[in-house]
C-alpha cells in the first residue's frame, strides 16, 4: 500500500510522492500535488473507500480513468494494481508522443514499457530529454536483475537510455531501519505539457503496489515542474551506464 493522498470535505485533494515522515520533507526530493476539484476528490474517495471495504491491494485500483476537467485542463486520475500496467503503457505513449521535452524523476526505472520506449527516444535524439533517479537504488536493481536471469534483458535498454540521455543519480545513504532515509523519492514524469504525477515509481512493483498518478494537460505546470526537476539534477553527477548481463 504505497499511496499518499489525502481527500478533504469531498473538494480537494492532496497527493504526490511524499510520505508522511520527517525524512520525506527534510531529507529527500518529493512532489505535492493540490487541486481543488469535486469530481477528482470523488474519484479519490472511490478508491479509498474501495481499500477500505476489501482491505486487500490486489483488488484495489479497477475504477476505470476518466477524462476530467480540471480548471479547464485535462486530467485523468489513476489507480493501481488494477490499471497498472495500462498507466505504464500510457506514460511511455506520452514520452514516446512527446516533441519537444521530456524531464523524468524517479527513484528507479524499470518498467518495461517505459525503458524500451526511453531507449528508442534518447537514440532518436529528436527530444530534449533529461532525467534523475536514485543512484544507489538503480545500482542495487541492476545488480538484482543480473543475478536473478530473468529480468536481465532489461540490462542492455538501460544502459541505452543512460548512454543516450542526461540522466543524473543521486548517491543516497543504503537503505535500513537505522540510517537518514535521503533517498531521490519525487516521482513525476513531463513530456511536452502533459505531466503525471503521483506515488508510482516507474517500475514494475509499483504496477502491482497500490498506488495513483494524477495526468493533467497543463503548460504552465508542466513549466514548473520541468524546471524543478533540472534543478534536483544539477545536485548531482551523471548516472553511469550499467556493463554487461547476468552474471555465469
Amino acid at each position: 500500500m504505497h499511496h499518499k493522498y489525502v481527500v478533504r470535505d469531498g473538494e480537494s485533494v492532496w497527493t504526490g510522492s511524499t510520505n508522511w515522515t520527517t525524512d520525506s520533507w527534510t531529507l529527500q526530493e518529493n512532489v505535492v500535488v493540490v487541486a481543488e476539484s469535486a469530481p477528482l476528490a470523488a474519484e479519490y474517495t472511490q478508491n479509498f473507500e474501495e481499500l477500505w471495504r476489501a482491505r486487500d491491494v490486489d483488488r484495489s485500483g479497477h475504477e476505470e480513468p476518466r477524462t476530467l476537467d480540471l480548471g479547464g485542463h485535462q486530467a485523468r486520475a489513476w489507480f493501481t494494481p488494477g490499471h497498472g500496467e495500462e498507466l505504464s503503457h500510457r506514460i511511455a505513449r506520452a514520452i514516446g508522443r512527446a516533441r519537444e521535452r521530456i524531464r523524468i524523476a524517479s527513484p528507479v526505472i524499470t518498467a518495461g514499457p517505459v525503458l524500451g520506449t526511453l531507449a528508442q527516444v534518447a537514440a532518436e535524439a529528436r527530444v530534449d530529454l533529461r532525467g534523475v533517479v536514485d543512484r544507489t537504488q538503480m545500482e542495487q536493481v541492476v545488480y538484482q536483475w543480473r543475478t536473478n536471469g530473468r529480468s536481465a534483458w532489461k540490462i542492455p535498454i538501460l544502459a541505452s537510455v543512460l548512454e543516450h540521455a542526461d540522466f543524473r543519480g543521486k548517491r543516497s545513504t543504503l537503505y535500513s531501519p537505522e540510517t537518514p532515509h535521503d533517498f531521490m523519492h519525487a516521482k513525476v514524469t513531463v513530456a511536452d505539457d502533459w505531466v503525471f504525477a503521483g506515488s508510482f515509481n516507474l517500475s514494475r512493483s509499483g504496477e502491482r503496489n497500490a498506488e495513483n498518478v494524477l495526468e493533467l494537460q497543463d503548460a504552465e505546470l508542466a513549466g514548473r515542474l520541468a524546471a524543478f526537476i533540472d534543478e534536483v539534477r544539477e545536485r548531482y553527477e551523471g548516472m553511469p551506464a550499467p556493463d554487461g548481463g547476468p552474471t555465469t
